[in-house]
């Protein structure tokens, strides 16, 4: 089968070539994967894992052989699946990664909610967000994107920090109630801060957030190191606290409340560049030069 596959020695660490077929377990279907979507820091980061490895988490397809066990969803129906191996003809993912798409979702908008929407959506159950001021940094991004209009959902009021005035474009329509540039602008304390950039800037975050708030540190965009001030992650009252995020398990159920919002009209996938995938190193390249507000996604 065809498959994208780690070459450190090609543009992005990607290239188009052939692997051998998966081969389920038990408790794993196999999906004629239909499209594919990307993510930045799996993009960036391809040349870190071993040389021919099958990369990439996101995909929906067709379910070409249901699981051995008898769980999960039969052969025909459509899915959107998170797993290992996802960039390829064919995948073979656990049954609790993955969800039917309905019938008036395109599966390539499918395609595109797995990563960036549970980590979004995982993220801001973090507190009650009813009426809470949250913060989402590199809100112009796939996992922001989201996060912004399902916060928006939630009943938050949502501050959309970018990196530049331009990146900001379209987040008020998302449900944004003010974007910033950086961290300008924000004089109020904030109850949840969803960060994707760290470094200074993340350290600088931490000052704006209110006594009992959560910090969710998603990923690292800046590459900078952040550095605390003494006594700078004290406080009076009730605790402040920075967590990772990490918990990609048994995402289906999940994957399924997104795909419902989707349906409903109520969550974009925000789908900015889409193309074969056979333009792989366009795709990654805009992506990881902040050229695509939103998702990348690849039909096979």
């Amino acid at each position: 089968m065809r498959a994208l596959l780690v070459d450190p020695e090609a543009p992005g660490s990607l290239r188009l070539s052939t692997a051998a077929e998966p081969e389920p377990a038990p408790h794993e279907l196999l999906l004629d994967v239909r499209h594919i979507s990307l993510n930045r820091g799996e993009v960036r980061f391809a040349g870190r894992r071993p040389s021919g490895t099958v990369h990439g988490y996101d995909a929906a397809g067709v379910v070409a052989r249901a699981a051995a066990n008898g769980s999960g969803p039969a052969v025909g129906t459509r899915v959107a699946a998170f797993g290992t191996g996802a960039w390829a003809e064919r995948m073979a993912v656990d049954t609790t990664a993955v969800a039917e798409v309905p019938d008036d979702v395109d599966l390539a908008a499918a395609a595109a909610l797995p990563m960036a929407g549970i980590t979004a959506l995982r993220t801001l159950r973090a507190r009650d967000i009813l009426g809470r001021r949250v913060l989402i940094t590199g809100a112009a991004g796939g996992v922001g994107r989201h996060a912004v209009q399902l916060a928006a959902l939630g009943g938050a009021r949502v501050i959309a920090s970018v990196g530049s005035a331009p990146r900001g474009k379209g987040l008020r329509d998302l449900g944004a109630h003010q974007v910033v540039t950086g961290l300008d602008g924000i004089d109020q304390p904030v109850d949840l801060i969803l960060d994707t950039v760290g470094g200074p800037q993340l350290a600088a975050a931490w000052e704006l957030l209110a006594p009992g708030g959560v910090v969710q540190n998603i990923g690292w965009a800046s590459d900078e190191p952040a550095v605390f001030a003494p006594y700078s992650l004290f406080s009076i009252g009730p605790a402040k606290t920075m967590s990772t995020f990490g918990d990609v398990r048994e995402v289906g159920p999940d994957l399924a409340v997104l795909l419902g919002f989707v349906a409903a009209g109520r969550l974009s996938p925000e789908i900015d560049w889409r193309g074969p995938w056979e333009r792989i190193d366009e795709a990654a390249r805009s992506l990881l030069d902040r050229r695509i507000a939103g998702k990348a996604v690849l039909d096979l």
